[in-house]
């Protein structure tokens, strides 16, 4: 670019060794002489100033250190789409094939031509393309008019991110000569959208899937230029600093997926303005700060209206700290997926698979947790675990095993809605089941054995505690006494074997060769000979 610039260049984007700036100013920076471009950086980090210089403002920035000032032959304007398609998707030609020479008739003369068959193989390889990407390749613009739709008809995904696109009239020009486009990324491109409605003469006819993350777009721009969609489907709007400012009417209706992350000044209350999307399948709502959710319309254990077909909800790297927000999320009707990590619920490891359990058994449809699928087997399991760990507070609320005195109270039901069609399909807790757990030490994991022998009436019985680590479900341990009659030594052959019913923890598998019956069950050694019992 050279040091003779026109005003047409504020608002221009621009690179600069890599990093991309606006155009804010254009002019004489006294007291050194030449042009100057005044630019403000995409990172201000980049910067040196707010756009003043000695005491004089040329420019202003949102950053305070965002402006610099930059002669015009250091910056780089870009180039036009069909230039960059080339730069990207053109292979070179053979050696030798530049200068190939050709005799093809016109008319009724015959003209020798150098090159033809190379613009033929670029024509050819260019009419083929479906997708492309131009990520970072400094696309400025559609360039002629229609050489877009003559070179590249066939265009149907484009990934046009992080490029010098500087206004949506130019993302316009460009679609408008894609009337295939069903993809379009457009991502990290700072673009200024019209004030009013685009033209609906103007529209992406075949486009489902846009995506616009870190455009500065706003929600009303959003909604002024979603006409435009007739028949989208999935929405990117990450990191614009975006709100919800109004409820979609007629437009968006179409739309299955969006991705509000990262827009921090998002609450529930927001969300409710999109809730009526009627099919609205997978809200993404990461990083977005919320942390409460309440659905006015429906009651504890009611369903809500709103979000009638959410099937996948993401609320990773939220501020979620309450179970409440679980409760609220068994209102929706449709919800089969949920990822929730990273947040203050579900962070510490040493009570994350507890957590999980909750959350399966607070949200009773739940098929997909985190990306991990839930079994019937895991379902039931912590469902059951769940209604076991609150039995106790259940009780104490007003809870009965009769179904005609089991009133618990509204503070118990708000905290745990589903906790009486827990007990409808297992059955309520059984006082045996909520004993308080004594704490997991050996002495507190032993069977007790009592021995008699009955034909010593002046005998008196011996205990014996025994190891219960014969058991392989700790869900099933429980007190067991085993009495054992015998008079004497009992020994048994040693291909003998004693076969555990796998029905009674009771009774463990014990291999027996030779040695007494009593050696065996009590660790007395009565004999010479060892033993070993082993769990099965």
């Amino acid at each position: 670019m050279n040091d003779t610039l026109t005003l047409d260049v504020i608002g221009r984007r621009v690179e600069v060794n890599g990093e991309h700036a606006t155009v804010r100013f254009s002019g004489v920076v006294p007291p050194v002489a030449g042009l100057w471009l005044g630019v403000e950086w995409d990172n201000p980090a980049r910067g040196k100033h707010d756009g003043s210089h000695e005491g004089t403002v040329y420019f202003k920035c949102r950053h305070p250190t965002g402006g610099s000032f930059i002669r015009p032959n250091k910056v780089n304007f870009g180039v036009d789409f069909l230039t960059a398609v080339k730069n990207r998707y053109v292979l070179e030609d053979e050696p030798g094939e530049d200068g190939k020479d050709q005799i093809v008739i016109i008319g009724n003369k015959a003209v020798e031509t150098v090159g033809f068959d190379s613009i033929i193989k670029q024509q050819s390889q260019l009419s083929m393309l479906q997708e492309i990407s131009l990520r970072s390749c400094v696309v400025n613009g559609a360039g002629d008019k229609g050489a877009i739709a003559k070179a590249c008809p066939h265009i149907r995904k484009v990934d046009l991110s992080r490029n010098l696109l500087s206004s949506w009239d130019e993302v316009l020009d460009i679609a408008d000569q894609l009337k295939h486009l069903e993809f379009l990324n457009l991502s990290e491109n700072k673009l200024n959208f019209p004030s009013d409605s685009p033209s609906l003469t103007r529209t992406f006819p075949a486009l489902k899937v846009l995506v616009l993350n870190r455009t500065g777009i706003t929600w009303a721009e959003v909604l002024r230029c979603a006409p435009g969609w007739p028949v989208l489907e999935e929405l990117y709007l990450r990191s614009n600093s975006l709100s919800i400012s109004e409820r979609p009417v007629d437009v968006l209706q179409t739309v299955t997926l969006l991705d509000l992350s990262s827009n921090p000044v998002i609450d529930e209350n927001q969300l409710f303005l999109i809730a009526y999307l009627p099919r609205l399948e997978q809200l993404i709502l990461s990083d977005v700060g919320i942390s409460s959710l309440h659905f006015p319309d429906a009651g504890t254990g009611c369903k809500t209206s709103m979000f009638p077909s959410l099937q996948y909800l993401v609320v990773n790297d939220n501020q979620i700290s309450q179970w409440s927000f679980i409760n609220e999320l068994d209102k929706l009707q449709s919800l089969r997926a949920l990822s929730c990590i990273r947040n203050p619920l579900t962070e510490g490891g040493s009570r994350a698979q507890t957590t999980r359990q909750f959350i399966i058994a607070k949200i009773g449809q739940l098929k997909t947790l985190n990306k991990c699928e839930i079994l019937p087997e895991e379902r039931r399991g912590a469902e059951l675990d769940y209604r076991k760990a609150f039995g106790n507070e259940w009780k104490k609320a007003g809870g009965h095993q009769d179904a005609d005195k089991n009133r618990p109270n509204e503070e118990f039901l708000a905290a745990h809605p589903r906790y009486q069609s827990l007990c409808l399909k297992y059955g309520a807790p059984e006082d045996g089941e909520l004993k308080t757990q004594q704490p997991f030490l050996l002495k507190n994991q032993l069977l007790t054995l009592k021995i008699k022998y009955p034909n010593q009436v002046d005998q008196k019985v011996t205990e014996k505690q025994l190891p219960d680590a014969w058991q392989r479900d700790r869900a099933r341990k429980r007190p067991a006494v085993i009495t054992v009659l015998f008079c004497g030594k009992w020994r048994l052959p040693g291909s003998a074997m004693v076969k555990a019913d796998e029905s009674s923890p009771e009774t463990p598998p014990f291999y027996h060769d030779g040695v007494t019956g009593y050696e065996r069950l009590t660790g007395t050694v009565l004999s010479k000979k060892g033993f070993t019992t082993r769990p099965k």
